[in-house]
């Protein structure tokens, strides 16, 4: 699953929330089809062929969702092969509300305005609970039955993690799981360690002589690119420690969360970092430089080690115009680097958790809000993941195998990816099932010949997935923000940000320590022991809800 970067959300306003008249409606009548998918393939971009599976129970509907995050346009509904398919047969259209590039301006609009939208697509949190607080949200309980595939797929741990504390279940997870997944970990540029007579690249002392010999022999490559705002240096910290989460802002020990500052872990790794970028083996300009201009360095071969939170979806498209030019460049993903005297077995520089990436709310202004979540749960059930990761059927696929896995046809076997991209296929993944998709998306990579296969996939499976720690019981510790607990948060990650960008820089390993232990001081006299303590409980109390 592809981890991205989150825009923040609107925080303040939702005091103001106001219930609003509606821009979406439906009717009630329920579409059940026991009908027999079609047998001929219709050509890519025709009407639909098939029909859905057996026991489908979607109720037709029209609402309206909006995406809040800057990043994300909503394709439009119904100009692609997918959704066609979804309105023809499923009687299901939706209407995109834009952000047009400026999320919590929109967002703050629509509430001032009285005009949320049916559906929101949001990070979960404090402003999922503001929303239902103020009796905006409808709950899922009694469809959670009568729809059962969110229920079976996601499992009641997962959902009780969900719900809040009147005890229902509010958000729709995206991305959830049961299985591991992630992106991050260690690519090494494939020519020059070959020329470099493929030394062994696995603890941090290999790593600092590797990096030392490509500053030698290669003046004008970055020895190591630890990614943009130097994410990297965080998927690094997983290599000081056996089955270490990551959290940016506190330090589990024992039945307690405590200072981040403190961690013998945090600090082995900043003086490392701090060490490799005096040394100018790390990227200069790691705090200014953009993803395009990363991805550019990447592309033209000028990084001989990547680490970072996302490797295998950049490692992708470098790994593909390298090897355009030359068949023996590229890059290949590697086990994680790790400090030397650990079990590289139990290095862990990826996290996950069962409840995903962010969340689907139904607002009080949807019409008929079971039909909206008739819809979602086909969605996330096996036919919806199907259909909307790899297409309809009869377009790359007739048939599945004995586990519900497309079996790709003439077309989806020879079809170039770029022209399947055009199908817009897996945008419209609102509600992903991740064990599903990444389960059956390795099974059909599996039917391509060697040279064909998905690069990603391959990193993913090989090396990323098996690298992963279930990092559930650490999700929702952040405090509401206008609560004390939030204000001191909010100075406690100013602090953290300050010191993290003045220890790279430091003269000295001495100094790097006096930074931190400053950093402490100031965090300590901001009330962070009160943060911490807020956090532990929040963690104690995911955890009895995890038994």
């Amino acid at each position: 699953m592809k981890r991205m970067k989150k825009m923040p959300l609107l925080s303040v306003v939702l005091c103001t929330v106001l219930l609003m008249s509606g821009c979406g409606g439906g009717n009630n009548a329920a579409v059940q089809s026991t009908a027999e998918p079609g047998k001929e393939p219709a050509p890519a971009g025709t009407a639909a062929v098939a029909t859905p599976a057996e026991g489908t129970t979607v109720k037709p509907v029209s609402f309206s969702y909006y995406s809040n995050y800057d990043w994300d346009t909503t394709e439009p509904w119904g100009d692609d092969s997918t959704t066609r398919w979804i309105i023809d047969t499923l009687k299901v259209n939706i209407t995109p509300v834009q952000s047009s590039g400026a999320a919590e301006t929109k967002f703050s609009t629509m509430i001032a305005s009285g005009s949320l939208p049916d559906v929101i697509m949001m990070d979960r949190g404090a402003n999922v609970e503001r929303l239902r607080q103020a009796g905006l949200l409808v709950s899922f309980d009694e469809y959670l039955d009568k729809y059962p595939n969110l229920k079976k797929n996601a499992g009641e741990a997962t959902l009780n993690m969900l719900r809040s504390d009147d005890g229902k279940l509010y958000q729709f997870p995206n991305w959830y799981t049961s299985s591991p997944n992630g992106n991050g970990g260690w690519l090494v540029n494939r020519k020059i360690y070959k020329e470099l007579n493929s030394p062994k690249l696995e603890t941090f002392d290999d790593l600092y002589a590797y990096l030392k010999l490509v500053k030698e022999k290669y003046p004008d490559v970055v020895p190591l690119e630890v990614g943009a705002k130097g994410r990297g240096i965080d998927t690094m910290y997983g290599g000081f420690a056996e089955n270490k989460p990551y959290l940016s802002k506190a330090n589990p020990v024992g039945n307690a969360l405590e200072s981040i500052f403190k961690d013998p872990v945090f600090i082995e790794n900043m003086l490392f970092a701090s060490k490799l970028f005096r040394e100018k083996l790390i990227s200069q300009d790691v705090f200014t430089q953009t993803s395009d201009q990363i991805t550019e360095k990447l592309n033209t071969g000028r990084v001989a080690v990547f680490v970072d939170g996302d490797v295998a979806n950049p490692g992708r498209g470098a790994n593909s115009a390298l090897r355009a030019a030359d068949p023996e460049a590229g890059y290949d993903i590697i086990w994680p680097i790790h400090k030397a005297g650990l079990n590289a077995e139990k290095i862990t520089p990826n996290n996950y958790n069962s409840l995903g990436w962010n969340v689907l709310v139904i607002t009080k202004q949807a019409e008929d809000p079971e039909a909206i979540f008739s819809y979602l749960d086909w969605a996330t059930g096996d036919d919806g993941q199907r259909i909307l990761n790899f297409g309809r059927q009869g377009l790359y696929w007739d048939e599945t195998d004995a586990d519900g896995v497309p079996i790709q046809n003439e077309r989806g076997l020879t079809t170039p990816q770029s022209e399947k991209d055009k199908e817009k296929i897996g945008r419209f993944n609102w509600v992903g099932n991740t064990t599903f998709i990444d389960k059956t998306k390795a099974k059909m990579d599996a039917q391509l010949p060697e040279d064909k296969q998905n690069w990603t996939t391959l990193a993913q499976t090989k090396v990323a997935w098996k690298t992963s720690r279930n990092f559930t019981e650490f999700v929702n510790l952040d405090p509401l923000p206008d609560s004390e607990e939030g204000t001191i948060a909010t100075t406690v990650n100013d602090i953290y940000l300050e010191v993290y960008a003045k220890a790279l820089y430091a003269k000295s390993d001495e100094e790097v320590q006096q930074l931190l232990k400053k950093a402490d001081e100031d965090a300590e006299r901001a009330g962070y022991a009160k943060l911490l303590k807020f956090q532990t409980e929040r963690w104690q109390n995911n955890l009895s809800k995890m038994e």
